[in-house]
């Protein structure tokens, strides 16, 4: 028999820390879907096209997302188009609020947006 090996692994890779700004950004971009889903549910006739939007809301916007905005995006883009892309997906769930009835919660989910994403931009043009 060979004796166990009982050392400790050496750092592992895993990847950058999650940070407070970073909670707070997949949080916001959780409850922006949660929102886009939601819309669908609400606003549309039950059952076709409210499944449909439901569905292909949020889909769509996880897509340009990936596409676009996602730290590893297929489609290299500079600062501006990353903004625009995260203005559309956020204003949209923004409007989703108002168009819903509740102004409220879409003036509150933009001033977080809005501040999540000026914060965020002030991080990555730091680390270029």
């Amino acid at each position: 028999m060979t004796p166990t090996d009982t050392a400790h692994p050496g750092p592992s890779n895993r990847g950058p820390a999650a940070t407070t700004l970073g909670v707070v950004r997949f949080a916001t971009g959780l409850f922006a879907l949660f929102t886009l889903a939601l819309w669908g549910y609400l606003a549309w006739l039950f059952p076709w096209p409210a499944i449909a939007f439901m569905i292909g809301a949020p889909l769509f916007a996880i897509v340009v997302w990936a596409l676009f905005r996602a730290p590893q995006a297929i489609i290299a883009t500079d600062a501006v188009g990353k903004a625009i892309v995260e203005i559309a997906v956020m204003g949209a769930a923004t409007a989703a609020w108002f168009q819903l009835g509740y102004p409220i919660v879409g003036v509150v989910f933009a001033l977080v947006a809005a501040v999540v994403g000026v914060l965020t931009f002030r991080r990555e043009a730091r680390a270029n």
